[in-house]
C-alpha cells in the first residue's frame, strides 16, 4: 500500500480558523505553533478554555502566520498582530485536566476578542518553559507532551475516511461534510477507510509518529467552519457505524505523538511508510 500527505493543518489558537501548509516542522509538542494559544474565561480562577463547543464563533476568527507574529481576523474587530516574542503577564489557565502557565496577551487583543464573540474572554499563549504531558495511560513512558490541544500533538485522519462518512450522508439525504469539521493536523491519502485506526506508528522521511489513541468527537463536528451555524450532522451519522464503547463515545480519526525527528520538517505528497497493528 502506498500512502502520502494529502493535507498538514496547524491551528495556532484553539478553536479559531486552522491554516493549511505546504510543509511544517515537527515538534515533540506538535506540528509548529498549533494551539500555542487559547483563549480562556477571565472570570474564573484559574482561567479555563474556551472552545467552539461553547462559542462557535469561534471558527469565524482567521489566523495567519507570518515570520515573527500570529495575525487574528475576528468579525467586527480590526486585525490583530501578535508577536511571538510578546510575553506578557505570567497566569495559570486550565485544559481539561490541566492548569498549565500561560502568558496573557493583552488587554487590546482581549477586548476586541470579546466584543467579536460576545463575551468576556482573553487570549493566552502557553509558557513552553513548562510541559503539559499526555496521558501516560496511552502514551506510556515516551515522554509525550503537547501545549493546547485536547490531549495530544497531532491529529491524524485518512482521505478515505471522510469519504466513506461522506458516502452515508448522502444514503441519509444529508449533504457532504469538508475536513475542517474534523480539525486534523496530518491528512493521508492511500489508506482504505478507517485503516488509521489500525496504525501502529507511521514514518514521514526522519520523523516518525506513533499513533495512541482514537479521536473521541464532540458537538464541534456540527459546526459549519465557515458559518459557524451548527446542526445535528455529521455526528449523527457517525453514532451510527463509530460508536466505540472502549471510549464511551464515537471516534473518528488517531491522536499521535511524535517519538522521532523532532525538529524536521514534513511536506504536501511526501511518502508515509506504515506499521500496523496486527
Amino acid at each position: 500500500m502506498s500512502a502520502s500527505v494529502a493535507g498538514l493543518f496547524v491551528y495556532p489558537v484553539k478553536s479559531c480558523r486552522g491554516i493549511a501548509r505546504q510543509r511544517v516542522a515537527v515538534a515533540v509538542q506538535g506540528f509548529a505553533h498549533d494551539r500555542a494559544w487559547m483563549l480562556v474565561d477571565p472570570d474564573e480562577s484559574p482561567m479555563r478554555f474556551l472552545t467552539q463547543r461553547e462559542l462557535p464563533r469561534l471558527s469565524l476568527v482567521r489566523t495567519t502566520l507570518d515570520d515573527d507574529a500570529l495575525m487574528l481576523e475576528a468579525p467586527d474587530a480590526p486585525p490583530m498582530r501578535i508577536p511571538f516574542e510578546l510575553d506578557g503577564p505570567s497566569v495559570r489557565a486550565v485544559v481539561w485536566r490541566s492548569t498549565v502557565d500561560a502568558f496573557d496577551q493583552g488587554d487590546d487583543v482581549a477586548r476586541q476578542l470579546s466584543a467579536s464573540v460576545g463575551r468576556r474572554v482573553r487570549l493566552v499563549r502557553f509558557d513552553m518553559r513548562t510541559e503539559r504531558p499526555c496521558n501516560p495511560e496511552f502514551a506510556g513512558d515516551t515522554g509525550a507532551n503537547t501545549q493546547f490541544a485536547d490531549g495530544y500533538p497531532i491529529l491524524v485522519l485518512g482521505t478515505a475516511s471522510l469519504a466513506e462518512l461522506n458516502r452515508r450522508l448522502a444514503l441519509a439525504g444529508e449533504s457532504p461534510v469538508p475536513m475542517n469539521r474534523f480539525r486534523p493536523n496530518l491528512v493521508i491519502d492511500g489508506l482504505e477507510a478507517h485503516d488509521e485506526d489500525h496504525l501502529a506508528a507511521l514514518r514521514i522521511g526522519d520523523v516518525e509518529l506513533r499513533l495512541v489513541k482514537p479521536c473521541t468527537r464532540c458537538q464541534i463536528t456540527t459546526t459549519d467552519q465557515d458559518t459557524a451555524a451548527v446542526g445535528r450532522q455529521p455526528l449523527a451519522v457517525l453514532g451510527s457505524y463509530r460508536n466505540d464503547s472502549r471510549f464511551d463515545g464515537v471516534t473518528f480519526g488517531m491522536n499521535a505523538i511524535v517519538t522521532r525527528g523532532a525538529g524536521r520538517t514534513i511536506a504536501l505528497g511526501d511518502e508515509i511508510s506504515l506499521d500496523w497493528r496486527f
